[in-house]
Protein backbone atom coordinates (compact mmCIF):
# COMPACT_ATOMS: atom_id res chain seq x y z
CA UNK A 1 0.00 0.00 0.00
CA UNK A 2 1.23 3.89 -1.17
CA UNK A 3 -2.00 5.79 0.50
CA UNK A 4 -3.04 4.62 3.82
CA UNK A 5 -5.51 6.40 6.04
CA UNK A 6 -8.38 9.03 5.52
CA UNK A 7 -5.85 12.13 5.30
CA UNK A 8 -5.40 11.80 1.45
CA UNK A 9 -8.26 9.00 1.75
CA UNK A 10 -10.78 11.15 2.25
CA UNK A 11 -9.43 13.45 -0.79
CA UNK A 12 -9.62 10.69 -3.00
CA UNK A 13 -12.77 9.53 -2.66
CA UNK A 14 -14.56 12.58 -3.39
CA UNK A 15 -13.33 11.55 -6.91
CA UNK A 16 -15.76 8.72 -6.56
CA UNK A 17 -18.26 10.43 -4.70
CA UNK A 18 -18.43 8.17 -2.08
CA UNK A 19 -18.82 9.36 1.96
CA UNK A 20 -16.33 10.07 4.18
CA UNK A 21 -15.80 10.83 8.00
CA UNK A 22 -14.29 14.11 8.49
CA UNK A 23 -10.99 14.20 8.88
CA UNK A 24 -8.99 17.16 10.11
CA UNK A 25 -4.66 17.13 9.34
CA UNK A 26 -2.39 18.04 11.49
CA UNK A 27 -2.19 21.59 11.00
CA UNK A 28 -5.69 21.74 12.62
CA UNK A 29 -6.58 24.71 14.77
CA UNK A 30 -7.34 24.17 18.17
CA UNK A 31 -10.77 25.35 17.28
CA UNK A 32 -11.48 23.55 14.21
CA UNK A 33 -10.55 20.47 16.80
CA UNK A 34 -13.36 21.48 19.40
CA UNK A 35 -15.56 22.05 16.84
CA UNK A 36 -15.46 18.57 15.38
CA UNK A 37 -15.85 17.35 18.64
CA UNK A 38 -18.78 19.62 19.49
CA UNK A 39 -20.48 18.09 15.66
CA UNK A 40 -19.67 14.25 16.65
CA UNK A 41 -19.25 14.13 20.27
CA UNK A 42 -15.99 12.87 19.98
CA UNK A 43 -12.66 12.11 17.44
CA UNK A 44 -10.36 9.68 16.62
CA UNK A 45 -7.07 10.71 16.70
CA UNK A 46 -4.46 8.84 14.43
CA UNK A 47 -0.86 8.59 13.64
CA UNK A 48 0.09 9.31 10.14
CA UNK A 49 2.41 6.70 8.46
CA UNK A 50 3.88 6.39 5.21
CA UNK A 51 2.96 3.34 3.29
CA UNK A 52 0.97 0.49 4.13
CA UNK A 53 1.60 -0.29 7.86
CA UNK A 54 -1.03 -2.07 9.76
CA UNK A 55 -2.08 -3.53 13.32
CA UNK A 56 -1.81 -0.07 14.70
CA UNK A 57 -5.17 0.26 17.08
CA UNK A 58 -3.55 -3.66 18.52
CA UNK A 59 0.10 -1.47 19.38
CA UNK A 60 -2.25 0.96 21.08
CA UNK A 61 -1.77 3.48 18.07
CA UNK A 62 -5.37 4.90 17.95
CA UNK A 63 -6.83 7.59 20.39
CA UNK A 64 -10.38 8.81 21.03
CA UNK A 65 -11.12 11.72 22.43
CA UNK A 66 -14.09 13.36 23.99
CA UNK A 67 -13.03 16.95 24.77
CA UNK A 68 -10.17 19.44 23.36
CA UNK A 69 -7.21 18.72 26.39
CA UNK A 70 -8.05 15.03 25.78
CA UNK A 71 -7.33 15.24 22.09
CA UNK A 72 -4.52 17.46 22.28
CA UNK A 73 -2.68 14.83 25.15
CA UNK A 74 -2.72 12.29 22.51
CA UNK A 75 -1.67 14.40 19.45
CA UNK A 76 1.19 14.71 21.80
CA UNK A 77 1.41 10.64 22.20
CA UNK A 78 1.18 9.96 18.74
CA UNK A 79 2.62 12.62 16.46
CA UNK A 80 5.84 11.01 15.99
CA UNK A 81 5.23 7.62 17.21
CA UNK A 82 6.89 4.52 16.09
CA UNK A 83 5.45 1.33 15.22
CA UNK A 84 7.65 -1.70 14.55
CA UNK A 85 6.22 -4.48 12.06
CA UNK A 86 8.58 -7.36 12.01
CA UNK A 87 12.19 -6.19 11.78
CA UNK A 88 11.02 -2.74 10.20
CA UNK A 89 10.60 0.32 11.99
CA UNK A 90 7.80 2.90 10.95
CA UNK A 91 7.72 6.87 12.42
CA UNK A 92 4.65 8.25 12.19
CA UNK A 93 4.70 12.50 11.01
CA UNK A 94 2.01 13.78 12.10
CA UNK A 95 -2.26 12.80 13.49
CA UNK A 96 -4.96 13.34 11.82
CA UNK A 97 -8.66 13.96 14.10
CA UNK A 98 -11.34 11.79 12.41
CA UNK A 99 -15.09 12.46 13.64
CA UNK A 100 -16.54 9.59 14.99
CA UNK A 101 -19.21 7.72 13.14
CA UNK A 102 -22.02 5.75 15.50
CA UNK A 103 -22.88 2.57 13.29
CA UNK A 104 -24.28 -0.78 14.27
CA UNK A 105 -22.53 -2.54 11.21
CA UNK A 106 -18.91 -2.47 9.76
CA UNK A 107 -17.99 -3.37 6.35
CA UNK A 108 -14.69 -4.69 4.64
CA UNK A 109 -13.95 -3.70 0.93
CA UNK A 110 -11.36 -4.09 -1.61
CA UNK A 111 -10.69 -4.71 -5.41
CA UNK A 112 -7.22 -5.78 -6.34
CA UNK A 113 -5.78 -7.02 -9.40
CA UNK A 114 -5.69 -10.97 -8.55
CA UNK A 115 -3.22 -13.40 -9.57
CA UNK A 116 -5.85 -16.62 -9.32
CA UNK A 117 -8.19 -14.92 -10.79
CA UNK A 118 -6.34 -13.23 -13.78
CA UNK A 119 -9.05 -10.29 -13.12
CA UNK A 120 -9.74 -7.60 -10.91
CA UNK A 121 -11.80 -9.46 -7.40
CA UNK A 122 -13.55 -7.71 -4.93
CA UNK A 123 -13.52 -9.20 -1.34
CA UNK A 124 -16.41 -7.99 0.74
CA UNK A 125 -17.72 -8.86 4.55
CA UNK A 126 -20.33 -7.22 6.92
CA UNK A 127 -18.17 -8.59 9.50
CA UNK A 128 -15.55 -5.66 9.06
CA UNK A 129 -13.68 -3.45 11.52
CA UNK A 130 -11.00 -6.30 11.80
CA UNK A 131 -8.25 -8.33 10.06
CA UNK A 132 -9.73 -9.92 7.04
CA UNK A 133 -7.36 -12.76 7.51
CA UNK A 134 -8.55 -13.59 11.16
CA UNK A 135 -12.50 -14.28 9.29
CA UNK A 136 -13.49 -17.78 8.32
CA UNK A 137 -13.94 -18.05 4.69
CA UNK A 138 -17.34 -18.32 4.48
CA UNK A 139 -18.25 -14.91 5.96
CA UNK A 140 -15.77 -13.57 3.12
CA UNK A 141 -16.61 -13.37 -0.45
CA UNK A 142 -13.78 -12.78 -3.36
CA UNK A 143 -15.96 -12.19 -6.77
CA UNK A 144 -13.59 -11.66 -9.67
CA UNK A 145 -15.39 -9.89 -12.56
CA UNK A 146 -15.34 -8.22 -16.20
CA UNK A 147 -12.87 -4.84 -16.36
CA UNK A 148 -14.52 -4.52 -19.56
CA UNK A 149 -17.88 -4.74 -17.65
CA UNK A 150 -16.70 -2.94 -14.24
CA UNK A 151 -17.96 -3.74 -10.71
CA UNK A 152 -21.97 -3.83 -11.31
CA UNK A 153 -24.57 -3.36 -8.61
CA UNK A 154 -25.44 -6.85 -9.20
CA UNK A 155 -21.93 -8.69 -8.50
CA UNK A 156 -22.21 -6.38 -4.84
CA UNK A 157 -26.02 -7.52 -4.38
CA UNK A 158 -25.60 -11.24 -4.95
CA UNK A 159 -22.46 -11.56 -2.52
CA UNK A 160 -23.96 -9.75 0.17
CA UNK A 161 -27.17 -12.23 -0.73
CA UNK A 162 -24.92 -15.53 -0.24
CA UNK A 163 -23.28 -14.03 2.99
CA UNK A 164 -26.88 -13.31 4.72
CA UNK A 165 -26.01 -9.84 5.37
CA UNK A 166 -28.97 -7.78 6.93
CA UNK A 167 -31.33 -6.84 4.33
CA UNK A 168 -30.97 -3.33 5.59
CA UNK A 169 -27.45 -3.21 4.58
CA UNK A 170 -27.50 -4.31 1.34
CA UNK A 171 -29.58 -1.32 -0.96
CA UNK A 172 -26.99 1.30 0.58
CA UNK A 173 -23.99 -0.92 -0.44
CA UNK A 174 -25.64 -1.89 -4.14
CA UNK A 175 -25.52 1.75 -4.19
CA UNK A 176 -22.77 3.22 -3.13
CA UNK A 177 -19.79 0.37 -3.92
CA UNK A 178 -19.84 0.12 -7.68
CA UNK A 179 -18.54 3.83 -7.44
CA UNK A 180 -15.20 2.70 -6.31
CA UNK A 181 -14.85 0.98 -9.20
CA UNK A 182 -14.57 4.05 -11.25
CA UNK A 183 -11.84 5.63 -8.77
CA UNK A 184 -9.78 2.15 -8.69
CA UNK A 185 -10.01 1.91 -12.81
CA UNK A 186 -9.49 6.11 -13.69
CA UNK A 187 -6.46 6.36 -11.79
CA UNK A 188 -4.47 3.10 -11.96
CA UNK A 189 -4.84 1.58 -8.89
CA UNK A 190 -3.54 -2.14 -8.22
CA UNK A 191 -5.58 -2.08 -4.81
CA UNK A 192 -8.48 -0.29 -3.12
CA UNK A 193 -9.24 -1.29 0.20
CA UNK A 194 -11.60 0.45 2.91
CA UNK A 195 -12.24 -1.31 6.60
CA UNK A 196 -14.12 -0.37 8.40
CA UNK A 197 -17.03 1.27 5.99
CA UNK A 198 -19.76 1.89 9.07
CA UNK A 199 -23.58 2.13 8.06
CA UNK A 200 -24.33 5.70 9.80
CA UNK A 201 -28.13 5.83 10.20
CA UNK A 202 -30.21 9.00 8.94
CA UNK A 203 -32.96 10.57 11.15
CA UNK A 204 -35.46 8.32 9.46
CA UNK A 205 -33.34 5.14 10.21
CA UNK A 206 -32.30 4.55 6.26
CA UNK A 207 -28.56 3.60 6.18
CA UNK A 208 -25.53 5.14 4.20
CA UNK A 209 -22.26 3.67 4.11
CA UNK A 210 -19.37 5.59 5.41
CA UNK A 211 -15.08 4.96 4.81
CA UNK A 212 -13.58 5.26 8.05
CA UNK A 213 -10.40 4.20 6.96
CA UNK A 214 -8.34 3.87 3.23
CA UNK A 215 -5.66 2.27 1.53
CA UNK A 216 -4.70 2.01 -1.97
CA UNK A 217 -1.94 1.21 -3.79
CA UNK A 218 -0.79 2.63 -7.28
CA UNK A 219 0.62 1.35 -10.53
CA UNK A 220 2.91 4.14 -11.11
CA UNK A 221 3.98 3.22 -14.75
CA UNK A 222 0.62 3.60 -15.33
CA UNK A 223 0.46 7.05 -15.97
CA UNK A 224 -3.52 8.06 -14.73
CA UNK A 225 -2.37 8.34 -10.85
CA UNK A 226 -0.38 11.46 -11.89
CA UNK A 227 -3.85 13.01 -12.65
CA UNK A 228 -4.18 12.85 -8.93
CA UNK A 229 -1.39 15.19 -8.45
CA UNK A 230 -0.30 13.23 -5.29
CA UNK A 231 3.16 14.53 -3.61
CA UNK A 232 6.20 12.33 -4.96
CA UNK A 233 7.24 11.80 -1.35
CA UNK A 234 4.25 10.14 -0.39
CA UNK A 235 5.68 7.34 -2.40
CA UNK A 236 8.98 6.58 0.30
CA UNK A 237 8.01 4.33 2.73
CA UNK A 238 10.62 6.46 5.13
CA UNK A 239 12.07 9.71 5.33
CA UNK A 240 15.61 8.71 4.47
CA UNK A 241 17.64 10.94 1.36
CA UNK A 242 18.37 8.05 -0.79
CA UNK A 243 14.55 7.02 -0.80
CA UNK A 244 13.68 10.52 -1.26
CA UNK A 245 16.36 11.07 -4.14
CA UNK A 246 15.17 8.14 -5.92
CA UNK A 247 11.13 8.55 -5.79
CA UNK A 248 11.80 11.97 -7.47
CA UNK A 249 12.68 10.09 -10.79
CA UNK A 250 9.83 8.25 -11.05
CA UNK A 251 8.64 8.72 -15.10
CA UNK A 252 5.97 7.53 -17.92
CA UNK A 253 9.26 5.09 -18.45
CA UNK A 254 11.03 2.66 -16.76
CA UNK A 255 10.43 1.76 -12.87
CA UNK A 256 12.09 3.17 -9.64
CA UNK A 257 10.64 0.99 -6.85
CA UNK A 258 13.42 1.14 -4.12
CA UNK A 259 13.20 -0.05 -0.52
CA UNK A 260 15.98 -0.30 2.29
CA UNK A 261 16.56 -3.45 4.08
CA UNK A 262 19.14 -2.48 5.84
CA UNK A 263 21.27 0.28 5.97
CA UNK A 264 24.31 -1.67 7.40
CA UNK A 265 24.04 -4.41 4.52
CA UNK A 266 27.19 -5.32 1.95
CA UNK A 267 25.92 -6.16 -1.20
CA UNK A 268 24.20 -3.43 -3.40
CA UNK A 269 22.16 -5.18 -5.83
CA UNK A 270 20.56 -3.02 -8.79
CA UNK A 271 17.71 -5.32 -9.80
CA UNK A 272 15.72 -5.75 -12.92
CA UNK A 273 12.32 -7.44 -13.03
CA UNK A 274 9.56 -7.86 -10.09
CA UNK A 275 10.41 -12.16 -9.90
CA UNK A 276 13.80 -11.32 -9.69
CA UNK A 277 13.78 -8.82 -6.89
CA UNK A 278 11.60 -11.23 -4.94
CA UNK A 279 14.31 -14.30 -5.62
CA UNK A 280 17.27 -11.78 -4.82
CA UNK A 281 15.40 -9.78 -1.95
CA UNK A 282 14.73 -13.75 -0.12
CA UNK A 283 18.08 -15.42 -0.77
CA UNK A 284 20.38 -12.31 0.21
CA UNK A 285 18.68 -11.56 3.40
CA UNK A 286 20.51 -9.02 5.40
CA UNK A 287 23.33 -9.00 3.29
CA UNK A 288 21.79 -6.65 1.06
CA UNK A 289 21.52 -3.04 1.19
CA UNK A 290 18.05 -2.25 -0.79
CA UNK A 291 15.59 -3.88 -2.78
CA UNK A 292 14.58 -2.71 -5.77
CA UNK A 293 13.09 -2.79 -9.51
CA UNK A 294 14.63 -1.05 -11.84
CA UNK A 295 13.13 -2.93 -15.19
CA UNK A 296 10.76 -1.08 -17.38
CA UNK A 297 12.95 -0.08 -20.20
CA UNK A 298 14.32 3.20 -18.39
CA UNK A 299 16.37 5.65 -20.36
CA UNK A 300 20.29 6.08 -20.62
CA UNK A 301 19.34 9.28 -18.16
CA UNK A 302 17.21 7.78 -16.17
CA UNK A 303 19.35 4.61 -15.33
CA UNK A 304 22.62 6.82 -15.19
CA UNK A 305 21.25 8.96 -12.42
CA UNK A 306 19.05 6.05 -10.23
CA UNK A 307 23.01 4.33 -10.30
CA UNK A 308 24.58 7.74 -9.65
CA UNK A 309 22.40 7.76 -6.66
CA UNK A 310 22.36 4.62 -5.45
CA UNK A 311 26.75 5.03 -5.51
CA UNK A 312 26.81 8.28 -3.54
CA UNK A 313 24.39 6.64 -0.64
CA UNK A 314 25.51 2.85 -0.54
CA UNK A 315 28.95 1.89 -2.36
CA UNK A 316 31.21 3.27 0.46
CA UNK A 317 30.05 0.57 2.65
CA UNK A 318 29.69 -2.25 -0.71
CA UNK A 319 31.65 -5.10 -1.09
CA UNK A 320 29.53 -6.81 -3.95
CA UNK A 321 27.80 -4.72 -6.84
CA UNK A 322 25.33 -6.98 -7.84
CA UNK A 323 23.66 -6.36 -11.23
CA UNK A 324 20.82 -9.01 -11.52
CA UNK A 325 17.88 -9.38 -13.45
CA UNK A 326 15.68 -12.08 -15.85
CA UNK A 327 15.69 -12.47 -19.31
CA UNK A 328 14.66 -9.31 -20.46
CA UNK A 329 11.24 -8.90 -23.14
CA UNK A 330 12.13 -4.89 -23.89
CA UNK A 331 14.64 -3.43 -21.73
CA UNK A 332 17.89 -2.51 -23.17
CA UNK A 333 20.97 -4.55 -21.76
CA UNK A 334 23.42 -2.04 -23.71
CA UNK A 335 21.71 1.00 -22.59
CA UNK A 336 20.94 0.52 -18.98
CA UNK A 337 24.63 -1.41 -18.52
CA UNK A 338 26.66 1.97 -20.62
CA UNK A 339 24.86 3.94 -17.95
CA UNK A 340 25.60 1.91 -14.80
CA UNK A 341 29.28 1.92 -16.22
CA UNK A 342 29.71 5.39 -16.70
CA UNK A 343 28.10 6.33 -13.24
CA UNK A 344 30.54 4.19 -11.57
CA UNK A 345 33.55 5.63 -13.41
CA UNK A 346 31.91 9.43 -12.49
CA UNK A 347 31.80 7.62 -9.17
CA UNK A 348 35.78 6.43 -9.06
CA UNK A 349 36.53 10.06 -10.62
CA UNK A 350 34.69 11.69 -7.92
CA UNK A 351 35.55 9.94 -4.62
CA UNK A 352 38.42 8.14 -5.69
CA UNK A 353 38.09 4.39 -5.85
CA UNK A 354 36.56 1.87 -3.52
CA UNK A 355 36.88 -1.83 -2.86
CA UNK A 356 34.61 -3.27 -4.79
CA UNK A 357 33.71 -6.72 -6.42
CA UNK A 358 31.27 -6.48 -9.32
CA UNK A 359 28.65 -9.65 -10.04
CA UNK A 360 26.34 -9.48 -13.33
CA UNK A 361 24.25 -11.70 -14.27
CA UNK A 362 21.34 -10.56 -17.20
CA UNK A 363 19.93 -11.51 -20.22
CA UNK A 364 17.57 -9.68 -22.91
CA UNK A 365 18.02 -7.49 -25.77
CA UNK A 366 21.62 -5.91 -26.81
CA UNK A 367 23.43 -8.41 -23.92
CA UNK A 368 26.97 -9.01 -25.66
CA UNK A 369 27.17 -4.85 -26.03
CA UNK A 370 25.95 -4.40 -22.66
CA UNK A 371 28.46 -6.93 -21.05
CA UNK A 372 31.37 -5.75 -23.01
CA UNK A 373 30.44 -2.32 -22.37
CA UNK A 374 30.67 -3.08 -18.45
CA UNK A 375 33.79 -5.32 -18.58
CA UNK A 376 35.51 -2.31 -20.38
CA UNK A 377 35.14 0.01 -17.63
CA UNK A 378 35.26 -2.46 -15.09
CA UNK A 379 39.36 -3.09 -16.31
CA UNK A 380 39.70 -0.03 -16.70
CA UNK A 381 39.03 0.75 -13.38
CA UNK A 382 40.45 -1.91 -12.22
CA UNK A 383 37.74 -3.72 -10.33
CA UNK A 384 37.39 -7.29 -10.43
CA UNK A 385 34.45 -8.99 -11.86
CA UNK A 386 32.27 -12.31 -12.80
CA UNK A 387 29.28 -12.05 -15.28
CA UNK A 388 26.82 -14.57 -15.94
CA UNK A 389 25.14 -14.85 -19.38
CA UNK A 390 20.95 -15.61 -19.96
CA UNK A 391 21.50 -19.32 -19.70
CA UNK A 392 22.78 -19.07 -15.97
CA UNK A 393 20.96 -20.63 -13.19
CA UNK A 394 19.56 -17.10 -11.01
CA UNK A 395 19.69 -19.13 -7.81
CA UNK A 396 22.92 -20.46 -8.04
CA UNK A 397 24.34 -16.65 -9.09
CA UNK A 398 22.75 -15.00 -6.15
CA UNK A 399 24.26 -17.98 -3.97
CA UNK A 400 27.88 -16.66 -5.89
CA UNK A 401 27.67 -13.02 -4.92
CA UNK A 402 26.60 -14.61 -1.28
CA UNK A 403 30.13 -16.00 -1.56
CA UNK A 404 31.63 -13.45 -2.81
CA UNK A 405 30.33 -11.05 -0.12
CA UNK A 406 31.73 -13.53 2.37
CA UNK A 407 35.37 -13.30 0.78
CA UNK A 408 35.54 -9.42 0.94
CA UNK A 409 34.61 -9.93 4.60
CA UNK A 410 37.80 -12.07 4.96
CA UNK A 411 39.89 -10.12 3.49
CA UNK A 412 39.11 -9.73 0.09
CA UNK A 413 38.45 -5.86 0.70
CA UNK A 414 41.91 -5.22 1.99
CA UNK A 415 43.34 -7.03 -1.51
CA UNK A 416 41.52 -5.10 -4.01
CA UNK A 417 42.22 -2.18 -1.77
CA UNK A 418 45.72 -2.50 -1.81
CA UNK A 419 45.70 -3.49 -5.36
CA UNK A 420 44.31 -0.01 -5.82
CA UNK A 421 46.95 1.72 -3.94
CA UNK A 422 49.65 -0.51 -5.91
CA UNK A 423 48.31 0.64 -9.93
CA UNK A 424 48.15 4.55 -8.43
CA UNK A 425 52.08 3.87 -7.82
CA UNK A 426 52.94 2.17 -10.89
CA UNK A 427 51.35 4.92 -12.48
Amino acid sequence: MQVTGMLHGAKLLQFAGFPTSEVLGPAASEGEIKDLIARYGSVFVKPVFKGGVGKKGKAGLLGRAKDLQTALKEKERLYFAEHRVGNNLYKANGVTFEGAVPAEHEIYFSISDSTRFRAPTMTLTHHGGVDIEELDKSLVASIPFDPLTGLKAFVVANALTELNAPKQIISPLVQQLPKLWELFHNFGMTTLELNPIRMRPDRQGRLTPVACDFKCGFDRDDPRWSRLNLPNDLFAVDYSDFEQEINQLRTYQGQSDVYVINPAGTILAPTFGGGANSMVTEMLGDNAIISSDFGGNPPYEKMREVARICFKHWLKQTNVLFIIGGKSNNTDIFETFRAMADALREHFSRNGPTPLHVVIGRGGPNLVRGMGAMRDTLEALGVPYHIFGFDSDMSEVVGFARQIDEWMKSGGREQIAASFKGSRAAA
